[in-house]
């Protein structure tokens, strides 16, 4: 029986010599993005101190968070040609826990006292 001839190259070598990709030396170096600007999840364990302490706390700088958590939520869940009740259930279910937290100790103090 005759065996194919091994290939001398990949099997498609103008998608892997693509620049840009997965495959390419550029991937594989560190990053060139400022730590200041990159996202939570793309920060690294070694950098998290680094990263929090770059963040802005001021006033202005906390009200800007809240703005964009605000306006990402609105714009994902309300603002929608096909919305569900995803939106509403979450709000609905921050505001059951946010309550349960705050009336905890009179909850816990009712749970623990004994009724004879």
């Amino acid at each position: 029986p005759l065996l194919p001839a091994p290939r001398a190259h990949a099997p498609y070598p103008a998608v892997l010599a693509r620049p840009g990709r997965a495959d390419s030396q550029d991937f594989k170096m560190a990053s060139i993005v400022p730590l200041k600007e990159k996202k939570l999840l793309e920060v690294k364990l070694g950098e998290l101190p680094s990263w929090i302490l770059m963040r802005d706390f001021t006033p202005k700088g906390i009200a800007g968070a809240f703005q964009r958590g605000y306006y990402r939520y609105y714009n994902k869940y309300v603002n929608v040609k096909k919305g569900s009740i995803a939106g509403l259930s979450m709000v609905l279910a921050v505001y059951v826990l946010f309550n349960y937290c705050r009336s905890y100790k009179e909850l816990k103090h009712q749970r623990l006292r004994k009724y004879h």
